[in-house]
Parts: C-alpha cells; structure tokens; sequence
C-alpha cells in the first residue's frame, strides 16, 4: 500500500472505510430529515409552515449550533469541503475528530432549521473523516490514508445522492483534482458500497426524478449558448459575493455572525419561503403550472443573497444544493424567454402558460450553474444526469455547460468558490512539483533492508567494519552514550589512506516514522543532499530500515509512463 499502484488490500480497506461513512452520512441524513418532518409536511418543503415559524426557525437552530460551538470553546469552525481539500494536501487526509463532530452536529441544525446550505459538505468531511479514521488506527502509510480518505469523500456523496458515477468524477475533477489508476479503483468500489447503501435505505431512487423527459431539440442550441454566457456571469456574481461576506464579517465572533445569520435567513424565510432550505423546494416550486414572473425572480434573488450570506457567515452546510437551487430558478426564468420564442408563453398577468421547456431549462441552469461555480464541467454534467435519471440530456447539458464554464473561467477569470475560499482563509492546498510526486509513494515502498548497525562511535573502528563488510550492505553506527544514528559511507571523493583503506564519512541520520512519504525523508537531506534516514516503527529505537538520499532522488529522475 506504500507503492502508488493498484492493491487489493487497499481496495479492500477502502470498502470497509466506505461501510462506516455510508453509515454515518445516512445516520446524519436521517437525523435532519427526522426533525424535519417534526413540524413540516415534508423534506425541505418550509412554505408549509406559518410566517413566524419560518423566522424563529434558524434562531432556533443557530441556539443549538452556537450551545455546541461552546462546549467545543470555538475552536474547531473549519469544515466543509474546502477544510477537507486543505487537509489533504496538508495532512494527507487525517481530519480532526473535534471538527468532524462540529460538522455532524452542526449540519443537522443547519439543514433543520431552513437554512439555505446542501447536506453535500457534511456529507464530504463526515465521510472523509469516517474512513481515514481506519488508516490512522492501522497506522497505514499516509499516502495509504489520503486514498482512503477519498474513498470515505466518494462513499458520502453517492451515499448522500445515490449518484455513484458523480461520485467518483467530483472527487478527481474537485477534491484531488488529478486521475490516478490507483487511486480511481479503490474510489469507484467505495462508491459503489455508498449507492448501495442509500439503495437499502431510502430506496432506488434520485432526487430529481420528478422532472419529466426533456424536450428539447437542436433548435433550441444557440439558446442555451446564451442562457449558459448568462449563467457564466451568474457563478461568477456568486463566487465574489459569497467571498465579500467571508471578508466582510471575518473578525466578528462567531456567535455573533451565525446570529446575523439566522436573522437573515428568517427575513428572506418570511418573504420568499422557497428561499428556505437545500434547494430541493425552490426547485419543485419552479415546475409548478402558472408560476408569476415577478415570483421567480424573487425567489431567485431571495436565494441568491440568503446562500452567499449564510455561506459566508459561516452556517455550517454546503454549497452544492443552494447552487443547483439557484440554477433550476434561472432556468425557469430562461424558459420564460424560450417559450415566448416558441409561441408557447401567454405572459397575461404576469403568469405564463404552456411552460413545457420550464422542467428541461431548470436541469440545464442546474448543470450549468455548477459547472461554472466550481469549475468542473465534468462533475456537473454526470451529476445532473444521475440525479434526474436522464441520460438524453447529455448533449444539450454539454452545450450550456461548455459556454457557462468558458465565459465563466476564460472571460470573467472566476475559479472554484473552494479554491477562492482556501485561499482567503490562507490555508495552501498547493505542492511543490517535487512533494507532488514523493507523496504518492510510502517510505516502506523504497525501505532498504541491507543494513548492520553497530555500537561505536570510534572512527577507526567503523572504518575497519565497513571495509569488511559486503558492499551491498550499509553500515549503521550508534553512539553509546547519546544513542544517535549515524550513517557511515565510503568517502569516494578521497583519495585512499596510507594502509590504502577508504575514508569513510559520518552524517547523521535523521528519524522517519514508517508511515511517512518519500517527501518527509527528500526535505530531511534536502540540505546535504545526502547520507540517509532512518526509518522507525511506533518507536524511534525501533530501526526497521534506512532511505539513502540517491534512492529518493531516484524516484524524481526515473521515467514516468
């Protein structure tokens, strides 16, 4: 599992990860939709209930965030999927376990009381932390970990979503933004264990199964060429909106801002109550006969400003349901436009009739708007499709995603709202070319086991035991009364001495833990550019083998195919 190739062992740990985040993320879905359906009549749905309800709803829920906020001293707010994306490039994937439980705890609130937030973030630091749990209590190596902690990533969405192919592309186009044959397979069987679960569960179903089948013809292309330009400048108003909240409000506490918050979202709750929730209710509403034009765009403004400001404030949730929600809203706008067109709206007032593109132009403003929100057009088109069960969209749903990505990332220079926001928060999710390569390998893939260590610090002596010794073992010396490792080599570069031995030089040898990276043992001969480290397990004194730095810059030097 060192070795950055395909091992059933690691196959196999990436199921039994992918078991246990399964089960958290469904446990977690039911405990918010269970206080749900406590006083609505169904998930998500908050225009059911009474214009007071709606306000005192999130100051409820932000009470509960905020007690457990307390007990935790304000110490563990980072999370979601830019928390998750920092850790693995930081800290190959171990997530802390305080954070996680902020996370869990917080996201139930969130998603119950109204907010306008996605279960997908919690869905991807719960299921991350679940399974790169397993690797740190295996004390795997930590490139090992990092593929689990994708694993436990993939398992949580297509538990969450029942959208096992997205899964697998959100996590390579977003999270580790590479494709890796050793990674891709243990990924795929974690995502499957994650679909098969939601299936046990909550039924073979998608969430937007409701839409009907799409209608739409060739004719309708250079439409959604421009309904994907407009989208474009759409994600790009909401990425720099959502990062001018984080920079606005960023030294106020955090009780105070998840209050604002709260208060917010109660107003808008109480204007717009589609506004409320994941997306899924503004998203059902857009499909409803005779919608009023002023009542779209409200509820697209409403939604709008409630998710860049409660994102920004730092309610604990995602960004992925509110961005489909927002994309459905200006696809219904679209349709108005399309129908028109077609000779098939009656605008009379101010409802319009025969809508039968609304349905097809929410789906393309849902893959649209996600593409260019996050700058994964692939991602985006595979999930809309899983989730409305709808493989004929495919080709219409490329053309408004081509042109809302490109307008977006080519002409507006808008990037993933994650990578704006690791950056604000100066958290680096960037690596050199160099750690790039060494931490895909384990130190115990290159460990070198031909070793005699011996205790001696007498030079004399040491050079006569390694003229002695076969020359493909390395000579490892330990000073008795300090016990540091040193690592004692031919000094090539000298000429030989009068008894014509070799010179012999003594570096000392760093510590490794055998379940670190090439990376690790690069940066600690970086300096000398030579000798070696000592690779340990559990315990320093417990020398299992060496690493010489020409056998890790070897790796940096040898083809690659």
């Amino acid at each position: 599992m060192a070795k950055p190739e395909p091992s059933w062992q690691l196959c196999l740990l990436g199921i039994i990860g992918a078991l246990l985040a399964s089960f958290f993320i469904i446990l977690f879905r039911f405990s918010f939709e269970w206080l749900q359906l406590l006083y609505l009549d169904s998930v998500d749905h908050y225009n059911t209930l009474t214009e007071i309800y709606r306000f005192f709803t999130p100051l409820i829920a932000v009470a509960f965030i905020i007690l457990f906020s307390w007990l935790t001293g304000f110490k563990y707010s980072r999370m979601g999927i830019p928390f998750v994306i920092y850790r693995l490039k930081a800290a190959y994937g171990s997530i802390p376990l305080r954070n996680t439980l902020t996370q869990f705890f917080g996201g139930i609130f969130a998603l119950a009381g109204g907010f306008s937030v996605g279960r997908e973030g919690p869905a991807v630091h719960i299921g991350a932390a679940s399974s790169s749990l397993i690797g740190s209590y295996l004390s795997l190596p930590k490139n090992a970990i990092r593929t689990l902690c994708a694993c436990g990533i993939a398992a949580g969405i297509s538990a969450s979503f029942n959208t096992p192919l997205a899964a697998v592309i959100f996590v390579m186009e977003v999270i580790l933004r590479e494709y890796k044959l050793h990674i891709f397979v243990p990924v795929i069987l974690a995502s499957i264990i994650g679909s098969m679960m939601t299936h046990a569960f909550f039924g073979p179903f998608h969430e937007f199964e409701f839409f009907a089948y799409i209608v739409i013809d060739f004719w309708h292309y250079p439409l959604l060429i421009v309904f994907g330009i407009c989208i474009g400048f759409l994600a790009k108003a909401f990425n720099s909106s959502l990062i001018g909240v984080l920079k606005i409000f960023h030294n106020q506490h955090m009780s105070k801002r998840l209050v604002l918050a709260a208060l917010i979202m109660g107003l808008v709750g109480v204007l717009v109550p589609q506004s409320m929730g994941s997306g899924l209710s503004a998203i059902s509403f857009m499909l409803e006969p005779d919608v009023g034009v002023w009542i779209i765009i409200s509820v697209l403004i409403a939604k709008f400003v409630a998710t860049t400001a409660i994102l920004g404030l730092g309610v604990p949730g995602g960004i992925i349901g509110p961005t489909l929600g927002i994309g459905a809203v200006a696809g219904a706008l679209m349709a108005l436009f399309v129908n028109y067109i077609y000779g098939g709206g009656d605008f009379s007032g101010g409802t319009f009739t025969g809508g039968e593109f609304s349905g097809d132009y929410a789906l393309m403003g849902m893959a649209a708007m996600l593409a260019a929100t996050l700058n994964a057009p692939l991602a985006a088109l595979l999930t809309i499709i899983e989730l409305s069960n709808q493989l004929q969209l495919a080709l219409p749903a490329m053309v408004v995603i081509t042109s809302a990505y490109l307008t977006s990332s080519q002409f507006l220079k808008n990037r993933s709202i994650f990578l704006q926001q690791l950056e604000y928060q100066q958290l680096p999710y960037q690596l050199s070319p160099v750690e790039d390569v060494l931490q895909k390998h384990g130190v115990l893939s290159l460990i070198q086991e031909n070793y005699q260590l011996i205790e001696s610090d007498d030079k004399n002596q040491l050079r006569q035991q390694l003229m002695s010794m076969d020359s493909d073992l390395f000579l490892i010396a330990r000073t008795p009364a300090t016990q540091a490792l040193h690592f004692v080599e031919r000094e090539i570069n000298l000429p030989l001495l009068e008894d014509d031995s070799q010179a012999v030089k003594i570096s000392e040898m760093p510590a490794i833990s055998s379940q670190a990276t090439l990376s690790e043992a690069y940066f600690a001969l970086q300096e000398k550019r030579d000798g070696a480290v000592y690779i340990y397990e559990k315990t320093n004194d417990n020398v299992i083998g060496l690493l010489t730095f020409e056998k890790v810059r070897s790796v940096l030097t040898k083809g690659k195919v």
